[in-house]
């Protein structure tokens, strides 16, 4: 029997995953049915979401004006890592994204860490999105027929609600569209992309003629801590990047397809998210961003004088907030595949229906888990959690890429890092800065997370892993089969 030492850092051949998942053969346990544009909409589609739509509220009265600077910083170091990630999606392009990705290379007790940060990553990030479609639902409501919905049906509890009701009937309405298959679902995601695009490139033309150079001039008001700070608070609007990774098993031709999507995506939210950020704070006074709701929207109708365009954004914003939703979901469904797959957690989430090739019972779980935090959680400590499970998580992928190098020099990669092996240690430094900016009782929450993941490990993972008991799993095990 292996030791304790030999079981943490057991690591699992990328050989093997490739075998377990088709990820050269065409084949997959799941539907291989998304191609690059799909793909590349997923990565766009997790992103812009609450992010811009809602985060500015959050993020201008820590910055000021200098919030462009937040989005851009928290950009670059989003940017470092979806370079990072493309090598490692082009040369172990299966679902599970960073957690397989550790496994692979740093071992299996890493590994379980890095996919606590991923769950806190996907289910928090769902559940923050989630509350933010709530109030431009208000918002739509009150600008078409005027009324809104009471506040104790709308907020969570800490906000002088009883439940955020809108939020949870998102959340379900997106299980079930992922219930129907992935392709379906990619191809409505697909869809909500090119709305939100077009509203937000509505937003920037319409709000830069109420450009007011008078709103920039206080342009940093709390200095450079405070532009590092929002930064901490953005960087969550960013986690999208990572849900292409998530798709590695649903992908057509993967170790092309998922390195290019990754980095289309990052290059067309990183454009749209420093513009609109820079008309927005052009457009409004900085000290009226506090505790503003479906901000944009009333941006657009004070620049015009009327509601039409408030309305249309806040249209927009449903649709558009539907579909970080609908990928938050995703992800943490594939993310909680490929751990079941491996024996971490219970084998019910690894169970595929035959006729929609969809985990079923892993998504009315995650949806229920989820749509319980969306409705009694508000969405600022959702964001800054989101934010830490995230960085984490994107740590772990930099230095996958530095380990693998090393261990496996001649492993095929269908994209290397430019600048390696400057770019990951550039990537783990600005993850840790901006970790380092967090409130403290974001740290403590997330460090408690991570203690409780650690535990599971001990007390049930490492004695169901398959790699440790030499099983055979995914499509290895039905090639094996009588």
């Amino acid at each position: 029997m292996a030791s304790l030492g030999e079981q943490v850092l057991r690591r699992k051949p990328v050989q093997e995953m490739a075998s377990e998942t088709g990820a050269d053969t065409g084949r997959s346990e799941l539907k291989r049915s998304i191609g690059l544009w799909s793909l590349s909409a997923i990565g766009i589609g997790g992103t812009i979401g609450t992010g811009i739509f809602f985060i500015l509220s959050q993020a201008v009265p820590m910055a000021g004006p200098a919030v462009i600077w937040s989005f851009a910083i928290a950009g670059v170091v989003a940017g470092l890592t979806a370079v990072c990630y493309a090598e490692l999606a082009g040369a172990v392009p299966v679902a599970g994204s960073s957690y397989s990705y550790t496994y692979a290379t740093l071992g299996e007790f890493t590994a379980v860490g890095v996919g606590a940060c991923l769950l806190l990553e996907w289910g928090v990030a769902g559940a923050a999105v989630a509350v933010g479609w709530s109030q431009y639902v208000n918002q739509f409501i009150n600008n078409v027929f005027g009324f809104q919905l009471p506040d104790a049906l709308s907020n969570a509890p800490e906000q002088g609600g009883v439940f955020n009701l809108p939020a949870v009937v998102l959340v379900f309405l997106c299980a079930l569209l992922l219930i129907r298959g992935v392709s379906e679902s990619a191809k409505t995601n697909a869809i909500m992309v090119v709305i939100k695009i077009a509203v937000l490139i509505m937003f920037i033309a319409i709000g830069a003629q109420g450009w007011n150079s008078d709103n920039l001039a206080n342009f940093a008001p709390f200095g450079f801590a405070g532009i590092s700070a929002a930064a901490g608070v953005i960087f969550f609007t960013f986690v999208g990047l990572d849900s292409v990774a998530a798709a590695g098993e649903e992908a057509k031709n993967p170790r092309r397809n998922l390195p290019v999507a990754i980095l289309i995506a990052l290059a067309t939210v990183t454009v749209l998210y420093v513009l609109t950020a820079l008309i927005a704070v052009a457009a409004q006074p900085s000290d009226q961003f506090q505790d503003q709701e479906a901000g944009l929207a009333q941006i657009l109708e004070n620049v015009v004088g009327s509601s039409w365009p408030g309305t249309i954004l806040a249209a927009g914003a449903i649709i558009s907030i539907f579909s970080v939703t609908l990928v938050s979901l995703y992800g943490q469904t594939r993310i909680l595949f490929a751990m079941s797959r491996d024996g971490m957690i219970p084998e019910i989430f690894h169970r595929v229906n035959p006729r929609t090739l969809t985990p079923i019972a892993n998504t009315v779980i995650v949806a229920a888990v989820i749509a319980l935090m969306a409705g009694l959680i508000p969405i600022n400590f959702l964001a800054e959690m989101t934010s830490i499970g995230t960085l984490v998580a994107f740590i772990a992928v930099s230095i996958g890429v530095i380990v693998l190098r090393r261990r496996s020099p001649d492993l095929p990669r269908s994209f290397r890092v430019p600048l390696y092996p400057l770019t990951p240690i550039l990537s783990i430094a600005g993850a840790l800065w901006i970790i380092a900016s967090l409130r403290l009782i974001t740290i403590y929450v997330f460090l408690i997370w991570v203690a409780v993941a650690f535990l599971w490990y001990f007390f049930y993972s490492r004695k169901h892993s398959h790699l440790g008991r030499h099983e055979h799993v995914g499509l290895a095990a039905q090639s094996t089969e009588p």
